[in-house]
């Protein structure tokens, strides 16, 4: 067990963090993804269909952490700490999503630093943190989230693991941490999924430079309000069930093998109009499709809707 003091808060030092099974899960050609700064881009271009698909058929790899996003470390093994994300809610733990990350990626900051009135989530795809005279310093994800110090003209100074930063004001929204972001309809789920049609899928993602399928229903809540369980099986458990002759944009389908009968294997957001929207496997984009005719059309097993649920508390 490490210790880890009352006014001390661990986070994410590196863009995206990968959250691995083992401390052994990582192969050489991971190496990008597991150094300290990493280079999520050079990681991802790297990767074969095979070497990509193999993340999820060896069981390597779990989930990911944003930059700055706090985690309970539980134990230490040689370089690698085991956490808990408390951002992450799973039926796996229930103080957060857990899995490996190599110790380098992460870094102890002082927890009222952390702890300012306004929070900054970056809304555009990906942002550079510039330095204070500009330079280009780490590019972020979607939905990278950043205490904020003060907002200076055009630009918002913010707090980072490696100190004082700053954001782009367009490339950013700013809230009062005590709400979280204000809550929004399934539409505006949906506006901000399309965004990111195209986009390859990755197994175990949660930046914008890949998400898995229950990542990307992850996200997209994130963005308008919402934390929902990271895992495809708990996102059905918890949200309010929705029959399938009411399904509304913003709604979340689950499918299962044996034509909707076995293991849950799939999420998609519900469209409108017989659509889905949905990030589907390794080797293929994010992508709208008709759900008439398809293998999902008969796995359709569940529905659920976190928005509504949300908005009538």
């Amino acid at each position: 067990m490490t210790n880890q003091t009352f006014d001390q808060l661990w986070v994410t030092a590196v863009q995206v963090a990968t959250v691995w099974t083992s401390p052994t899960s990582a192969r050489t050609l991971d190496t990008p993804g597991i150094t300290n700064p990493t280079n999520i881009d050079k990681w991802i271009d790297s990767l074969t269909y095979e070497t990509n698909v193999a993340l999820c058929d060896e069981n390597r790899v779990q989930s990911q952490l944003l930059y700055g996003e706090a985690v309970i470390i539980t134990e230490t093994k040689d370089d690698w700490a085991h956490v808990v994300v408390p951002t992450q809610p799973s039926k796996k733990d229930g103080r957060g999503y857990p899995g490996w990350v190599p110790m380098q990626q992460l870094k102890q900051v002082n927890q009222q630093d952390w702890q300012t009135e306004n929070t900054a989530a970056v809304v555009d795809d990906k942002v550079w943190l510039e330095s204070e005279n500009g330079n280009n310093v780490l590019k972020l994800s979607y939905m990278t989230t950043l205490p904020v110090i003060e907002q200076i003209d055009d630009r918002v100074k913010v707090n980072t693991p490696h100190g004082a930063g700053f954001l782009p004001n367009s490339a950013v929204t700013v809230f009062p941490a005590s709400k979280g972001l204000e809550k929004q309809s399934g539409h505006k789920l949906i506006e901000d999924g399309e965004r990111y049609v195209g986009l390859d899928y990755f197994w175990g993602g949660m930046s914008s430079f890949g998400y898995d399928c229950s990542g990307f229903a992850y996200a997209m809540h994130k963005a308008n309000g919402y934390q929902i369980p990271r895992d495809a099986g708990d996102q059905a458990d918890a949200g309010e069930r929705v029959p399938y002759d009411q399904l509304l944009p913003g709604d979340l389908m689950f499918f299962a093998y044996e034509e909707g009968k076995g293991k849950l294997h799939h999420v998609g957001f519900y469209y409108g109009d017989g659509k889905m929207l949905h990030s589907p496997q390794t080797g293929k984009g994010i992508e709208i499709i008709n759900l008439s005719g398809t293998v999902y059309e008969k796995e359709l097993c569940a529905a659920t809707r976190y928005w509504q649920k949300a908005e009538e508390k």
